[in-house]
């Protein structure tokens, strides 16, 4: 099963994430099969690809609650 969820780089006290596609038993920081935006919790920003990330919504990828937050904030502003 495919999940779309957060993958953590940055350092220590410094995070920023990636808004990635990864199979749902892949570690948090593992390989992931394509990468859809990026998340800085610092300065709030949320930036993804909005064709890619519902194209693979529509084949079933389930978004954790996290980026469902994200995303559904981000339509929210726009």
């Amino acid at each position: 099963m495919l999940k779309i969820r957060l993958k953590k780089l940055g350092r220590k006290k410094k995070p920023f994430y990636r808004i990635v596609l990864m199979e749902n038993l892949s570690k948090r920081d593992g390989k992931s099969i394509l990468e859809l935006g990026y998340y800085d919790p610092i300065t709030k920003l949320v930036n993804f690809d909005k064709v890619t990330l519902f194209k693979y919504l529509n084949f079933g990828a389930y978004p954790t609650a996290r980026v469902r937050h994200l995303i559904l904030k981000s339509i929210k502003e726009t």
